[in-house]
């Protein structure tokens, strides 16, 4: 009971000074307790009196003072149980803000009930002499009207791989994509027609991340036998080897403007390699954990990374040095995305999806509502920003306000199990006229945006209605 008091109720100790109307049956002009001035009153005269101590347990607004209030006399064991019996529980303190008027949003259960004039952010109240400035609560924001998007509909599924598919690119000319999986296999598959041009084979476990690059016909992949290969295009063979992670490698990315390859490992740490030399420029450490994403930008910071940590790094590419850590998740980050003409970012984990503004990662936004294990992101110029999960469910947001306008969940390919309902990965193509998604039930699917739909027959259902965003 002493641990919820303090936990719960402690705010109603530090309550803000508020004025009071009383009647005084006598005359009175000494110090309380606390040594501050009282003012005399006369005798059946309504006078004001100004509180300016801190009292365990003020009158509410409009009950006048006694003489037992007006000294600071800390509460017996039983007095303090009624109150906490006689005070709202927490969930009921929130439901009550969340229907609290406008002003009132970001109020601290302790302040005062007593409602204030909107827009208004000072008030000075005189008695006597004495002049006291209280803080007036500020208008509570209201989520904007959100861009409308057209649904997004799956029209195209194709089967090939072995194994659960765990990772997807496409390519920077938009003929054809790639594909890794735990068969140990990478495939290319041509883009318009979904058929398998390639496969690759050399790696001896998972496949965890492919790329290709921009720069030259290189194709780079990782996988959890530790290694980070080059593969190139003309030949179809490996023509380099990036070796010093000590665990599964999780993920890559390449720079988009040097020649430099970033990888991330199970063994806690990312590495910067140099594509022609396969020296290891820099190793990146500093996570406790797991680092299951990377991605690189190339204005400051140029390289971020998610960990099983929970934490979310911005790194320094010369110094190969952390510049700032993030460290608002709760659960560990599984997937990183940069939105390709806003400099912000956003980051996936069990918690939530939230939206960060470089280069120091300022918090922006919480994207609530996906509740499950986020593995992927991916984000197109329209602000269209894709999670998909373990589970096999792919939410679509609207960027800007982070409003959810569409909920999928593909049946799994028959043969498979319910249970291997997962996405691992998803990208948009070059165009971002398709989504495709790398599934726990060894396809992948293509989705492609309705053009049927319109604004009247898929409204965007959203009110102007006030919003409570949690600061962390």
């Amino acid at each position: 009971m002493a641990i919820k008091l303090r936990n719960e109720y402690g705010p109603v100790l530090h309550m803000p000074t508020s004025k009071e109307n009383f009647k005084e049956k006598g005359p009175q002009n000494a110090s309380d307790s606390y040594g501050h001035k009282q003012y005399p009153a006369n005798q059946g005269q309504e006078v004001e009196y100004l509180v300016t101590g801190t009292h365990p347990y003020p009158p509410g607004p409009g009950v006048a003072l006694t003489a037992d209030t007006k000294i600071q006399r800390m509460p017996s064991e039983s007095a303090a149980q009624s109150l906490a019996v006689a005070l709202p529980s927490s969930q009921a303190r929130v439901d009550a803000n969340r229907s609290a008027p406008a002003g009132s949003e970001y109020r601290h259960p302790g302040a005062s009930d007593r409602s204030q004039p909107a827009g208004m952010t000072s008030a000075v109240m005189e008695v006597g002499n004495a002049k006291n400035s209280a803080l007036m609560a500020k208008k509570a924001p209201t989520m904007p009207k959100p861009q409308w998007h057209p649904p997004w509909k799956l029209y195209r599924v194709i089967s090939g791989h072995l194994g659960w598919v765990r990772c997807i690119a496409v390519e920077p000319g938009n003929q054809w994509f790639v594909t890794g999986s735990a068969d140990r296999t990478i495939k290319i598959w041509d883009l318009a027609s979904g058929k398998l041009k390639l496969s690759l084979t050399g790696h001896i476990s998972t496949v965890r991340g492919v790329i290709v690059s921009s720069r030259s016909p290189y194709l780079f992949s990782c996988g959890e036998d530790k290694q980070v290969k080059c593969w190139d295009l003309e030949y179809n063979k490996v023509i380099r080897h990036y070796h010093g992670h000590l665990s599964a490698v999780y993920g890559l990315d390449l720079h988009p403007t040097i020649d430099v390859l970033v990888t991330c490992s199970r063994d806690s740490t990312a590495r910067i390699w140099d594509v022609r030399t396969k020296a290891s420029v820099h190793t990146l450490s500093g996570h406790t954990n797991a680092v299951a994403t990377v991605r690189c930008q190339a204005a400051e910071p140029q390289i971020i990374t998610g960990s099983h940590d929970t934490t979310i790094r911005l790194w320094d590419l010369v110094a190969g040095k952390t510049r700032v850590t993030l460290t608002n998740h709760k659960k560990s980050v599984r997937a990183v995305v940069l939105h390709p003409r806003h400099y912000t970012f956003a980051s996936g984990s069990p918690d939530n999806i939230k939206q960060w503004k470089f280069p120091d990662g300022s918090f922006i936004q919480n994207l609530s509502g996906h509740n499950a294990i986020i593995n992927t992101l991916t984000v197109n110029s329209d602000g269209v920003l894709v999670s998909g999960a373990d589970n096999g469910t792919m939410h679509l947001w609207d960027w800007r306000t982070g409003y959810n306008f569409q909920r999928v969940h593909a049946a799994v390919q028959p043969g498979s199990l319910d249970s291997e309902s997962g996405i691992f990965a998803c990208a948009f193509d070059q165009s971002e006229s398709r989504l495709l998604t790398a599934e726990a039930d060894k396809t992948i699917k293509v989705y492609r945006e309705d053009d049927t739909a319109t604004e009247e027959t898929h409204p965007v259902s959203w009110k102007p209605e006030i919003i409570k965003r949690k600061r962390f």
